[in-house]
């Protein structure tokens, strides 16, 4: 069953004791992600531009974590505290046996073509943009280079139910096809129809981060409220075919940031 906003406060009291002992939180920094996008409260007091458009950016990097970072209307199922933890689709328990099942041919565990995802897992896909001129490649130090280095950093994201089913949406129709539009590298498509994205100032994210050790990073946050249903082949296709960003595998996540000295305020 998700949380609802009844249940929101009991949320923040299983994250505080999951936290241990209270530590001092690293407040010389500006606001920080992941976040309840339903929640537009922040009291964070450093303020930064917000990116132009993806569409007025170069795509720098793909990548994906396991559980959503983020948690929204559609990911509120509480997954747990660490790396591994996060929060999952709605409908997650209520998935067949079939859709359950990992197609024969494509792998399991460790022997599965893309890592760290199974069918019945949520996943949290980024897509980075920056402002300088740089070609999409692998981890983050695609996004700026030796004459770049201070760029506006711009995430897409959108959260998935990964599901045995041919019907399901198609991870690479979301790739980096060698597509340029207006001169500027982009993805084939994003996703569509799973709401307006939330917008917000915030960090980078990634289990090397939480409330004590927080990201520099300046980042504009563009976070699709619900989820969507991905096909597990389209996953394993994409990572046995190769890509530029070198990924095989899907990422840890960062944990819930709940102090508001840490959050913008959403506008």
């Amino acid at each position: 069953m998700a949380f609802s906003a009844v249940f929101r406060p009991a949320l923040a009291c299983i994250l505080a004791l999951a936290a241990g002992p209270a530590l001092a939180i690293c407040l010389e920094f500006g606001p920080q992600t992941p976040r309840d996008i339903t929640n537009r409260h922040g009291t964070n007091e450093s303020r930064f531009n917000l990116a132009p458009p993806h569409q007025e950016m170069n795509l720098c990097n793909i990548h994906t974590h396991t559980n959503a970072e983020h948690m929204g209307p559609g990911f509120s199922i509480y997954a747990g505290p660490g790396e591994h933890g996060g929060f999952k689709c709605a409908g997650s328990n209520d998935l067949t046996a079939e859709e359950l099942t990992r197609p024969h041919g494509t792998g399991h565990g460790e022997h599965s073509t893309f890592h760290g995802v199974e069918p019945g897992d949520t996943i949290e896909v980024h897509w980075v943009y920056s402002s300088c001129p740089v070609q999409p490649g692998p981890t983050l130090g695609s996004c700026m280079s030796a004459s770049c280095s201070n760029p506006q950093l711009r995430v897409e994201s959108q959260v998935f139910l990964v599901v045995n089913d041919p019907n399901a949406l198609d991870f690479r129709d979301f790739d980096y096809r060698g597509t340029r539009r207006a001169g500027l590298y982009q993805a084939h498509s994003l996703p569509t129809g799973t709401g307006n994205p939330v917008v917000f100032r915030g960090s980078t994210t990634g289990p090397s981060y939480d409330e004590q050790t927080c990201s520099p990073m300046q980042v504009t946050w563009s976070v699709r409220p619900r989820c969507a249903r991905l096909d597990i082949s389209s996953l394993d296709a994409w990572a046995e075919a190769g890509n530029v960003f070198e990924e095989n595998h899907s990422h840890g996540v960062r944990q819930l940031v709940t102090s508001p000295a840490l959050l913008s305020e959403i506008e």
